[in-house]
């Protein structure tokens, strides 16, 4: 199916339920705007308004939403359900190391929030963008098979500070077009959902594992 397209969306939790995560993050998240949904916040920023239903201040009303969240700092929880963004990319059995990847693709609704603007689409209609890595440790006791059964499980689930930068749109292979947001991915903090125990923290653009050997 379609990512664009795909029933997917961004649920809010509690700050608490990320009460103890890395201070790196927290600063960032403790600053930002909880999102209340990313359907609705997309829906509006990109007001696209050639619908026969559109209001006649459509544009007027989409121009004012994007110039009140110009450089303005989102936070958002995509919850263990839906985290299909994330998957497992190595394991290390004789360190316990393993690396994980993001794919930075929010579906909300028709529309999704994409790091950075996608340049192309592949066979399938899908915006490409580039794999997004983060590294860590299992904790004592873990294996190679509890690390991947944590995403299998859907047990998984995806922190993120982002900040909206413009509307993108890419042309379909089928016929017209696919409409996104672009931003720029302050923080992603990937956590296992039960425990709250941190897995890998994307941060300035890179990994920013602090224990790599």
């Amino acid at each position: 199916m379609n990512r664009c397209f795909a029933a997917l969306f961004a649920l809010l939790v509690p700050a608490l339920a990320l009460a103890d995560v890395d201070q790196r993050f927290a600063r960032l998240r403790d600053a930002a705007e909880p999102l209340g949904g990313l359907s609705a916040f997309l829906n509006r920023y990109i007001g696209e308004c050639g619908d026969m239903f559109a209001s006649p201040d459509c544009r007027t009303k989409a121009d004012e939403f994007r110039k009140a969240y110009k450089g303005k700092k989102m936070y958002m929880i995509i919850t263990e359900d839906v985290a299909t963004m994330v998957s497992p990319a190595g394991y290390q059995p004789s360190t316990g190391d393993y690396t994980i990847d993001i794919l930075p693709f929010f579906a909300g609704g028709k529309y999704a929030l994409t790091h950075g603007t996608p340049k192309k689409t592949d066979a399938a209609g899908n915006p490409v963008l580039p794999l997004l890595k983060v590294t860590g440790t299992t904790p004592e006791g873990w294996n190679g098979g509890m690390f991947a059964r944590a995403f299998s499980s859907k047990a998984v689930r995806l922190a993120v500070v982002f900040t909206p930068l413009d509307i993108w749109s890419l042309s379909k292979p089928g016929g017209g077009k696919i409409f996104g947001v672009a931003a720029r991915m302050e923080a992603m903090l990937v956590t296992e959902g039960r425990t709250g125990d941190q897995l890998g923290l994307w941060l300035d653009g890179k990994d920013a594992n602090t224990k790599k050997r």
